[in-house]
C-alpha cells in the first residue's frame, strides 16, 4: 500500500461567491482568475479603504473615519464552504450514538492490521505501531467526548481515580457503546491500574495466526487509553494483555503504569 497521505475528498470549487453586504447581491468569479484592485492616491488610499500603498508610505494604513466608512460600504464576503449537504462539516458534532456499522469497522480494522503488518519488523514493532495509531485517536476523542457530555462531565479530573473512572465509564461507552467490565488497582505496584474488557470490540474481527505468538491487536485500544490520559496530563504507559477465562477467550486487560511525577503531584495536592 502506498504511503501517500489520503486527504478527505471535497467537492471541487470552481468559483467563489462574493456577496455584497450592502445590497445583498452576489457575483461569481472564477477561482483561477485574479482580481486587480487599483489603488487610489491621496486621502482615498485604495478602493477598499485599507491596505498598504507604497506610493504613500506607512500613513496609508492609518485608520480614519473616512477609511472606516469606505471599508464598510465596500465590504464583501467570500464564501468557499462546500455546498454539498453530505459534507462531514455539516454534521452535528453533538450527535450521540453509533455513527458507523460494525461491518464497516471490521473491514477498516482488518485493513489497518494488514497495512501495519507490512510496515513492521516484528510483533513488538507491530504492537507499537498500533499503539501509536490509537494514541492519536485517544487525544482527539477525549476532546470530542468532553464536548458532547457538556456540563455533566465537562469538569477536569485532577485525581488518578477520577480520570480512570471517566475512561472506564463515559469515555469507553462513547467509543465502544458500553462501559468496561472491571477497574482494578494492582497490589504489587502503587502506580499500576488495570481496566479489563471481557469482549474487546476490535478483537472480534481478527484471528491471530499461531506463528504470531502473543500478538494482541488490542494494542490499538491501549494507545487510545494512553492518548486520553496524556492529554489529561496523567502521563502513563498502557499495554494490552490477553487474560482469557472460561467462556471469555477474548478477555483483555489494559495495564496502566502512571509516571512517578503523577503520583508525586497527587501526593503534594491531597496529602494535607
Amino acid at each position: 500500500m502506498s504511503d501517500n497521505i489520503i486527504l478527505p475528498s471535497l467537492p471541487p470549487i470552481g468559483s467563489l461567491t462574493i456577496s455584497d453586504s450592502g445590497n445583498g447581491s452576489s457575483t461569481s468569479a472564477n477561482a483561477n482568475t485574479s482580481t486587480n484592485v487599483s489603488s487610489g492616491s491621496g486621502a482615498n488610499r485604495n478602493s477598499m479603504g485599507f491596505g498598504y500603498n507604497p506610493s504613500i508610505g506607512p500613513s496609508s494604513n492609518l485608520i480614519t473615519e473616512e477609511t472606516v466608512s469606505l471599508h464598510l460600504s465596500n465590504k464583501k464576503i467570500i464564501n468557499i464552504t462546500p455546498q454539498s449537504q453530505n459534507s462531514i462539516y455539516d454534521r452535528n458534532i453533538n450527535k450521540k450514538g453509533l455513527e458507523i456499522s460494525l461491518s464497516a469497522l471490521s473491514f477498516l480494522f482488518c485493513e489497518i492490521i494488514s497495512w501495519v503488518q507490512g510496515q513492521s519488523k516484528g510483533i513488538q514493532d507491530l504492537e507499537a505501531r498500533l499503539n501509536g495509531l490509537g494514541y492519536q485517536i485517544g487525544q482527539r476523542y477525549l476532546e470530542l467526548v468532553k464536548l458532547r457530555e457538556g456540563i455533566k462531565y465537562g469538569k477536569r479530573e485532577i485525581k488518578i481515580i477520577e480520570i480512570l473512572q471517566f475512561i472506564h465509564g463515559p469515555f469507553w461507552k462513547a467509543i465502544f457503546g458500553k462501559v468496561a467490565n472491571e477497574l482494578e488497582k494492582s497490589q504489587d505496584a502503587e502506580n499500576e491500574y488495570m481496566i479489563s474488557d471481557n469482549v474487546p470490540l476490535l478483537s472480534k474481527f481478527i484471528s491471530v495466526p499461531k506463528d504470531y505468538g502473543n500478538l494482541n491487536v488490542s494494542a490499538l485500544i491501549a494507545g487510545i487509553i494512553e492518548g486520553a490520559l496524556d492529554s489529561s496530563f496523567f502521563q502513563a504507559e498502557v499495554s494490552a494483555h490477553s487474560v482469557p477465562r472460561d467462556g471469555l477467550p477474548l478477555r483483555t486487560t489494559f495495564l496502566i503504569n502512571f509516571d512517578k511525577s503523577v503520583l508525586t503531584r497527587e501526593e503534594m495536592r491531597f496529602s494535607r
